[in-house]
């Protein structure tokens, strides 16, 4: 089922989570622990994140060095076939632009078409390590609105063999939002022109980056319904859960955490703390969304799923 159909049908606002594939080496069940938890407040979809592959460079010896592609966290797709077979739960894979180009992203298409995976969401993904800006790969798309299209086209039985008679697909399509706006924009204003442009190309529903402060995102959510964008806006939470937290979220997300929640932060001596305060934080954040007609409350679990329940038993 699409994730716009949960949506429109339910009178309630809805629970759904990512989670991300465990790195190599790892079982199936290292994603089960992360799901069994929060299976019980009746999520509607999960989403899996895809992962790009990495490069490194090994010594051959007298000076030759041989580059070396490894992907830490491969599995999507399986990961999606696995969630579906087990809880009943649609899954939406993230496709990215990143590592594919057309011929691939088709083919990856197909795949999930024929698991009967509904919903997408379509991203252009980030820089690997060794790019000092996103690079696509050749034949590949360098922004998430070609993407969308392409997934469109597919929608509509438009294949890249134009000559071949094809059925459609019936995808949802699903785009990314930033409430404190993509780092690379020039300003919000930009960002939510491109945003726009996403949604009349065929994206459904807005899947927000994470933030702790609401007034940022009902001001997004202003913005957007300002200039034309009607769908759904989920907003995404994640509770901050250790010390580290406090520096790598702004840095590796480029969000701010509000003055309140950083004064509370920096009283924190142990992760205990920051978990404590970070559960609470978000149950707040939770309440007043739901009350403002959030229409879903998607949660970035990162595999760890002890805090979200936590959250989800005061809110579901």
């Amino acid at each position: 089922m699409k994730v716009i159909d949960y949506i429109q049908e339910s009178k309630k606002p809805l629970f759904s989570f990512e989670i991300i594939p465990p790195l190599k080496g790892k079982g199936i069940e290292d994603i089960y622990a992360g799901i069994d938890p929060l299976i019980e407040f009746g999520p509607k979809f999960i989403n899996v994140t895809y992962h790009r592959e990495e490069y490194k460079y090994k010594d051959m010896g007298d000076g030759l060095l041989k580059k070396i592609s490894i992907r830490k966290r491969p599995g999507t797709v399986g990961i999606c076939a696995a969630i579906m077979n087990k809880y009943k739960v649609d899954a939406v894979p993230h496709l990215i632009c990143g590592g594919f180009n057309v011929e691939e992203t088709e083919n990856a298409l197909i795949d999930l078409k024929f698991l009967g995976v509904d919903n997408i969401l379509a991203l252009r993904g980030d820089p690997i390590k060794t790019e000092q800006v996103f690079t696509p790969n050749k034949g590949g798309h360098s922004y998430a609105i070609d993407l969308i299209k392409q997934i469109r086209d597919l929608n509509e039985g438009k294949y890249l063999d134009e000559e071949q008679k094809n059925s459609p697909t019936d995808f949802c399509i699903g785009a990314a939002g930033y409430p404190e706006k993509h780092f690379e924009a020039m300003n919000l204003d930009t960002d939510l022109k491109h945003l726009k442009a996403k949604v009349d190309a065929g994206a459904e529903y807005i899947m927000t980056q994470l933030f702790f402060d609401n007034k940022k995102y009902f001001a997004f959510v202003d913005k957007c319904r300002s200039i034309g964008i009607d769908v759904p806006i989920i907003p995404g939470l994640k509770p901050i859960t250790t010390l580290r937290h406090r520096t790598f979220l702004p840095k590796f997300f480029h969000i701010d955490f509000p003055m309140e929640l950083s004064k509370e932060l920096e009283k924190c001596k142990s992760n205990e703390e920051v978990a404590k305060l970070g559960v609470e934080w978000t149950i707040n954040q939770s309440k007043e969304l739901i009350a403002k007609g959030a229409p879903v409350l998607h949660f970035y679990t990162m595999g760890k799923g002890k805090a979200v329940k936590s959250i989800a038993s005061e809110i579901f």
